[in-house]
């Protein structure tokens, strides 16, 4: 059991106990320790396994500590059972579409039985629902919109959930008999936002049934739902799906290019291997002889170009090695065929981190902390950009706090002067467009980052005009998370991106590629465009704690995806030419 399954459980737990109406500060010591899980770069299977003191981590008091140790040892929590007789999980699923909160949930359940979101549609189909009391014509709208969206991710997995949830597998695999190496394919190899399932390929020579036995016998499958000499098929505790496939060394290259994909690459480096008489499959590149079936080379005894390595494979082809995060039939096979693929940025390559939060709003180390946390990763200038005051539920900062915060900057400037500490706040853009801090305080900041977190809902029109005039504001520099989404969670609002991103170009207005695997913000498909824009993006963690800051090489993958070079991205500059760049509008 993974890290991220007790999480799963625990935030379970507290969600149930929500809808029932538990104690607040029972729920919210259960969310703390989550966020502890979350955090944990050790498996408590392990420091289950050697009797460690659980109750020493930060926020695991006794009573979640022992649900911790009876969930890893016998797959449940004793405590979660009593809540689900009288609350099923179902109901958690209910609480994940916006506007419907524990109360509603349990509302539905008590009035009419609703369990599901299957049910809810039924229930909303005949009428029922907008008849109770606190709901109407314009929540049911609402409820119907956001169950379009949320049937949207069903069965996706984020990539770092994904991450985490296949540690175990890969260990397991480490021992597997006779596999010689082991690699993750698919989408996860492309480093795709959101997983549905995973593809592994184990090299083995022989019979490679042993391997696939080892694999199925993986102690977190729910079940097993294939095994065979070659392929085997399992399906995890978290529902997601895990698939291997066994080859031999002459084709482990030539299979982890078919099995990485995607799809479409795949589609046009075969037909381009038809034109010169050849076939590509996940066995090799071959040479047709006369006559042969395409489909039976490896049995038909086909001349073999090459197949034991991904890079053999694309220079049989004529052509070179393609990284994975481009294989999406974007023109990289153009761009390989004629030497023009780009050096894609890389996380040594980034010099600082322009958006992360302290103990000045929400975030959970103080300025301090994050300073030596970017310069133990060897950034040159980092920004602290704590929230402005329409946030005041995270405790936001008005002009006042602003300039206390200033001054434990410039304290913490002597105490670390390693790094540049950049003065900086996350602006709110208003609802009518106007910023959340006067302008004698945006004069001040050396970089003024600014987002939305409020009135989601406009129409697209109204969202475009309020950005736009955000942006046009003469101390604007970044604007951060530029459509609010939220993987599988939250939608992005409705935004002219097209608009905004020339307007970025005009008005010399970096935008944010934000590297939280929960965001991910802006989409590869938009970033890709900022750059044909010659609009500079920010690779930015939107960091709460010293270990946030390790997100960044999730907005580097999808940087990647977007083609982006390090010139693309503005924080790979160093501090003098990023300094530069800030003084490049008139003060």
């Amino acid at each position: 059991m993974e890290n991220l399954d007790v999480a799963r459980e625990l935030t379970l737990l507290a969600d149930l106990l929500e809808i029932q109406g538990a104690n607040p500060f029972r729920i919210r010591a259960y969310r703390n320790a989550v966020n502890t899980v979350e955090g944990l770069s050790r498996p408590l299977h392990a420091m289950v396994a050697a009797r460690e003191d659980l109750t020493e981590l930060p926020a695991i008091g006794e009573n979640v500590a022992a649900h911790i140790v009876e969930l890893i040892e016998t797959g449940s929590i004793g405590r979660l059972k009593e809540v689900e007789a009288e609350f099923p999980r179902s109901l958690v699923e209910l609480m994940a579409l916006p506007g419907l909160g524990p109360k509603k949930a349990r509302k539905l359940f008590g009035a009419l039985g609703i369990r599901t979101v299957d049910d809810l549609v039924a229930a909303l189909d005949v009428g029922t629902v907008e008849k109770l009391e606190g709901f109407g014509t314009k929540s049911v709208e609402k409820l119907r919109h956001a169950i379009g969206d949320h049937r949207k991710h069903t069965g996706r997995f984020r990539l770092d959930e994904v991450e985490q949830l296949i540690a175990g597998v890969l260990e397991h695999m480490r021992h597997a008999p006779g596999a010689k190496r082991v690699e993750v394919a698919g989408s996860f190899r492309r480093r795709r936002e959101t997983i549905g399932d995973v593809d592994l390929l184990a090299q083995c020579e022989g019979d490679g049934t042993p391997v696939v036995e080892h694999f199925v016998a993986f102690e977190g499958a729910a079940r097993a739902e294939a095994a065979g000499p070659t392929k085997g098929s399992i399906v995890l505790g978290s529902g997601l799906q895990v698939d291997l496939r066994v080859v031999p060394a002459r084709s482990f290259g030539a299979a982890l290019v078919y099995f990485t994909g995607s799809k479409d690459h795949n589609v046009a480096i075969r037909t381009r291997s038809v034109r010169e008489g050849l076939r590509v499959n996940e066995w090799g590149v071959f040479r047709v002889p006369e006559g042969a079936d395409p489909d039976e080379l490896e049995k038909e005894g086909g001349e073999r170009l090459a197949g034991k390595t991904e890079e053999s494979v694309y220079k049989a082809l004529g052509m070179a090695w393609v990284p994975p995060e481009l294989r999406e039939n974007r023109g990289e096979v153009e761009a390989s065929l004629a030497g023009k693929l780009p050096r894609l940025v890389e996380l040594d390559d980034m010099r600082g981190d322009l958006q992360m939060h302290s103990t000045w709003s929400d975030g959970k180390a103080s300025i301090e902390e994050m300073a030596r946390a970017c310069a133990d990763l060897g950034y040159e200038y980092f920004a602290i950009t704590d929230h402005s005051q329409a946030m005041a539920m995270l405790a936001g900062l008005d002009p006042k706090r602003a300039r206390e915060q200033w001054k434990e900057i410039d304290q913490v400037r002597e105490r670390v002067p390693e790094i540049e500490i950049l003065r900086s706040a996350e602006v709110d853009i208003l609802k009518d467009g106007t910023l959340d801090l006067p302008d004698d305080i945006l004069e001040e900041l050396d970089i003024v980052v600014i987002s939305v977190h409020s009135f989601m809902d406009q129409d697209r029109k109204t969202m475009t005009d309020r950005v736009l005039r955000a942006m046009n504001h003469p101390a604007v520099d970044i604007l951060a998370h530029p459509t609010g989404r939220q993987l599988n969670k939250r939608e992005p609002f409705a935004l002219d991106v097209e608009a905004v991103l020339e307007a970025a170009a005009e008005l010399s207005v970096a935008v944010e590629l934000n590297a939280n695997p929960r965001r991910l913000d802006l989409s590869d498909a938009h970033v890709h465009r900022a750059k044909e824009l010659g609009v500079p993006v920010v690779i930015s963690t939107d960091a709460h704690s010293p270990a946030g800051l390790s997100d960044m090489r999730f907005g580097v993958d999808q940087a990647g995806r977007a083609w982006l070079e390090p010139k693309d991205v503005l924080n790979t500059r160093s501090a003098k030419q990023f300094r530069k760049w800030l003084a490049r509008k008139p003060s």
